[in-house]
């Protein structure tokens, strides 16, 4: 996803063994009841994002691993998968029929065998609109920085059972390689400042966090034009969220946390915005995309509704899942309301700092006002499956 900057002869080798990364060899079937209906998207929807996974996988060899749980599987089955799944979708008006096809072609994993992570946590996010120039002004303060070109990716590699390699960054100064400056160091000190990394200004640093969080979003500039820009890198920094400072200081309550309720409180507390910021000292870049759909971390559009992010280390890229969950509803005036009850196919198609582990997943809502208010109330517990070709199924053989 990261077009990053590599530094000749920094790599880091890490000999370890990797026992904590094993999964399962023989998951958990679903059970007898299990009837994956009621997707309340239309079919139309589904179909362009199985394309856009097809699109990204078919890029890969087809040997390639692109996930490790719920068991380790392949470019080639996630392709064979996809393809096969295609056809059944003539058989969408006829849940009947889409069931017995389902069930005699696929394998429905539960995306843990085990029953204490089975249950997953889904939240939710969106593509923001701020207003924007691209030029500073005394109104347009805060920047959106492209990657600086002394941001250097350095390869970890971990030797086992289950080789693998990870992404470092940092910076070099001499002989040494360093973390990336932090959120503080690059917002409050100014560490990137006049180097002409800035893609764009806005007004409110608010919105530009947020912005950040989401990893995409439109900047209606201010001759009329629109911007769009997409995540590029990210400075290497855990992600920790303000959320949870807040609720651990007293200040929010827990059930009533939300996005809404947190950007409500920066809002009224303009004094603590700096430290409050600070606290999380990931920092991610932009890019401009050529056109207004968000990307994801496989370099495809993502779909409102259809796609998902998930931990990369974890799930298969690219892959078709069925979630179960509930979604909020919400009332003109933007208020929580209730939630509703949804199955729906999804396809894994991106991942986030925040998104870690067997027990989380992020629902992609799409752009505007409906999907932030959406995405802000997302947090909802569920199950997550995914679907895999059988090994006799008709495609398995065919995976390009």
């Amino acid at each position: 996803m990261i077009s990053r900057r590599k530094l000749a002869g920094l790599m880091v080798l890490a000999l370890s063994l990797c026992f904590s990364c094993a999964v399962p060899p023989q998951p958990v079937t679903v059970p007898p009841t299990f009837t994956p209906f009621g997707d309340d998207l239309s079919v139309d929807s589904l179909r362009a994002a199985l394309r856009r996974s097809l699109e990204y996988l078919k890029k890969l060899p087809p040997e390639r691993i692109v996930g490790e749980a719920p068991r380790r599987l392949t470019a080639g089955e996630m392709v064979a998968s996809l393809k096969a799944f295609e056809p059944l979708l003539a058989e969408w008006r006829c849940p009947e029929c889409f069931a017995r096809e389902l069930h005699a072609r696929f394998d429905i994993l539960p995306s843990s065998a085990q029953a204490e992570t089975a249950e997953v946590l889904f939240t939710g996010y969106y593509q923001p609109v701020l207003e924007g120039s691209r030029a500073r002004t005394e109104k347009f303060r805060y920047p959106i920085y492209s990657p600086p070109a002394d941001l250097i990716a350095a390869e970890v590699v971990t030797v086992g059972a289950a080789p693998k390699i990870d992404r470092v960054f940092g910076r070099a100064d001499g002989e040494q390689f360093l973390p990336y400056y932090t959120r503080s160091e690059i917002d409050e000190a100014g560490r990137l400042r006049g180097r002409g990394l800035e893609i764009a200004w806005v007004a409110d640093p608010v919105e530009l966090f947020f912005l950040h969080i989401q990893g995409s979003g439109i900047i209606r500039l201010a001759d009329g034009g629109e911007l769009s820009v997409g995540y590029a890198a990210q400075n290497g920094w855990p992600y920790r969220s303000i959320g949870r400072l807040l609720i651990d200081d007293g200040k929010i309550a827990r059930e009533a946390m939300s996005m809404q309720s947190l950007r409500r409180y920066l809002n009224e507390h303009r004094a603590e915005q700096s430290e409050i910021f600070d606290y999380n000292p990931s920092y991610v870049f932009f890019r401009v995309n050529p056109d207004s759909a968000a990307l994801g971390s496989l370099e495809v559009p993502v779909t409102a509704g259809r796609s998902i992010a998930t931990d990369s280390r974890l799930f298969p890229k690219g892959a078709l899942a069925l979630i179960e969950t509930e979604l909020p509803v919400i009332d003109a005036a933007g208020q929580l309301t209730g939630w509703r009850p949804i199955t729906r196919f999804v396809l894994n198609q991106d991942t986030g700092g925040a998104i870690r582990g067997l027990r989380r997943a992020d629902i992609y809502f799409g752009a505007g006002g409906e999907a932030e208010g959406l995405a802000g109330y997302m947090n909802r517990q569920g199950r997550m499956f995914f679907l895999v070709l059988k090994k006799d199924g008709v495609g398995n053989s065919d995976a390009r």
